[in-house]
């Protein structure tokens, strides 16, 4: 795609951001679109402040657009209320400027169904309120695209980890401890297969849907390496920190740290996921698109550095 065309990311979320960076990487255009302020990192990206809940702020919002990403998220206990009219103004402007919308999902709307191998086949069999509403708005993704509405594909992630990941069960409840001594976060069954994908990787993943409308009309696995227990991954961390893990393990839905009361009545639901085992594959993006996963020691390594410099910058007070 000519690097003249613009580039509209909506959302300044982890997933987001990075996108944002990885397109600005590449030498498009990019412009950076939040309901809140967006750090200045990088002069390349345009920074707008900007609501796309509403038609009118969506379509202002993604003005001049060749092609919308769409990693706009909400507080968890407010995306069944939300998030249906987000996708209907995201969905309206990409229609009103002709824009190839690129929409970041979750693998919400499998449910429990082939937890052991996950792939774009996998039936849509969730029973949840948030998996359900997740199938709806996927549904309403392809819709549009096949009636013409707005050329659309999705691309689906697993758990995300890496750099600036702060609100994930991988995340800022986890690394910290990792590499100070402190208690570290583990969900459920951890000797269970689990995917996680790396945030880099879902930029990557997304980035390319964005340049390659062969893969429009369709649902894609963004890379994401093999899963292995989350256990397996502990001792990799440990290798990498010197140190042992204090695991301190929740196998229900209780509040800890970053994830209060509120949170965690909502996530209830969800905490199936990490009771079953949970391989999400991507080997047909990785085939068709010839992009694979960063190394999962690689990314571990890469993470904990960024950790590691966020809190002798004292990111985390």
């Amino acid at each position: 795609m000519n690097e003249q065309h613009l580039h509209v990311v909506l959302g300044a979320g982890p997933a987001g951001t990075a996108t944002a960076a990885e397109l600005a990487s590449r030498g498009h255009r990019v412009r950076h679109v939040s309901r809140g302020e967006i750090p200045q990192v990088d002069d390349r990206i345009e920074r707008l402040k900007a609501d796309v809940s509403t038609p009118e702020g969506a379509i202002a919002a993604t003005e001049g657009a060749a092609v919308i990403y769409h990693a706009v998220n909400v507080a968890y206990h407010l995306q069944v209320a939300t998030l249906p009219g987000v996708t209907e103004a995201i969905i309206g402007a990409a229609s009103a400027h002709d824009a190839r919308l690129v929409v970041l999902d979750t693998l919400y709307p499998y449910g429990t169904a082939d937890g052991e191998a996950i792939t774009e086949q996998t039936p849509w069999a969730a029973t949840s309120r948030k998996g359900a509403m997740r199938a709806q708005l996927d549904a309403r993704y392809l819709a549009a695209h096949r009636s013409g509405e707005a050329r659309t594909v999705l691309g689906r992630a697993a758990d995300f980890f890496g750099p600036g990941v702060f609100n994930a069960t991988f995340g800022g409840a986890f690394f910290p401890g990792a590499i100070t001594g402190g208690p570290a976060l583990a969900i459920g069954d951890i000797t269970l297969p689990h995917s996680f994908t790396y945030i880099k990787d879902v930029a990557r993943g997304l980035a390319t849907l964005g340049a390659d409308d062969g893969g429009d009309g369709e649902v894609w696995h963004l890379p994401t390496n093999p899963a292995v227990p989350t256990a397996d991954l502990h001792r990799v961390i440990e290798s990498i920190t010197g140190r042992p893990l204090a695991i301190e393990l929740i196998t229900e839905p209780v509040p800890y740290g970053p994830f209060d009361e509120q949170f965690m009545s909502e996530f209830a639901e969800m905490f199936y996921q990490y009771q079953i085992p949970q391989n999400m594959v991507s080997a047909a993006f990785e085939s068709t698109f010839g992009v694979r996963p960063t190394p999962m020691r690689q990314a571990l390594e890469e993470t904990v550095a960024w950790f590691q410099t966020a809190l002798a910058g004292d990111a985390f007070h």
